[in-house]
């Protein structure tokens, strides 16, 4: 079986979208219990094909040649998965929690790729 990394997307369009905003705080409660219940649902649905349930994610800092900056991006969590192909992985995905329940935007899959080796050592 080949592994798939999971990318949870969360944009400001999405949340718009979703009204979360016009709920009251008991409204929004409600809904994030629901959510994470429902969240933990798929994972033991899943769990056999789960290599990494993952976890959500914080604030971004980026490095690069010019040094170490806080940036952002639309990443909001991942998990990692095995199947047996691209689309299968892709399928797990349908209707999850993240923008059924959650105001999430969408889940990007991307097959994990072999490292390529390295050059060998000359003496």
């Amino acid at each position: 079986m080949k592994q798939f990394l999971a990318v949870y997307i969360g944009s400001e369009e999405a949340m718009a979208k979703s009204d979360w905003a016009k709920l009251d705080e008991a409204q929004q409660r409600e809904r994030e219990r629901a959510g994470i219940d429902a969240w933990w649902q798929w994972v033991d649905d899943h769990k056999a094909v789960i290599v990494d349930a993952g976890s959500p994610v914080g604030r971004t800092k980026r490095a690069s040649a010019a040094g170490i900056d806080d940036t952002r991006n639309a990443l909001c969590g991942y998990t990692l998965v095995r199947a047996q192909s691209h689309e299968d992985a892709a399928r797990l995905f349908a209707d999850h929690p993240h923008f059924t329940l959650f105001p999430g935007d969408s889940i990007e899959i991307m097959e994990c790729l072999p490292l390529p080796e390295r050059s060998p050592v000359t003496t």
